[in-house]
């Protein structure tokens, strides 16, 4: 199991990112959380087999139908929490 931090920009924020990441997410067979950020993004905390993170990364390229993503950055992060399932933090 691999943990990865998600950033992604665009027209995010609004357009019901956070349950489509959800969603995905829960579809992967993902744990971990999605919350919005100050500067009008989303990050995602996200824990799982390495080839289920990097489908799951190429669907939140695509997002929900109002959205529109300009960026996404990735980095590897040690474990250092387990999550039990996949939340939409506030």
């Amino acid at each position: 199991m691999v943990q990865y931090e998600i950033k992604i920009n665009g027209r995010v924020q609004g357009v019901g990112f956070r349950y489509y990441t959800q969603k995905q997410a829960r579809i992967f067979e993902l744990t971990g959380w999605v919350k919005n950020t100050v500067d009008g993004g989303v990050v995602v905390l996200a824990q799982g087999e390495e080839a289920a993170i990097r489908t799951f990364i190429d669907y939140l390229w695509i997002g929900p139908t109002l959205s529109r993503v300009t960026n996404i950055t990735q980095v590897e992060m040690q474990i250092l929490e387990e999550f039990s399932d996949f939340q939409v933090r506030y």
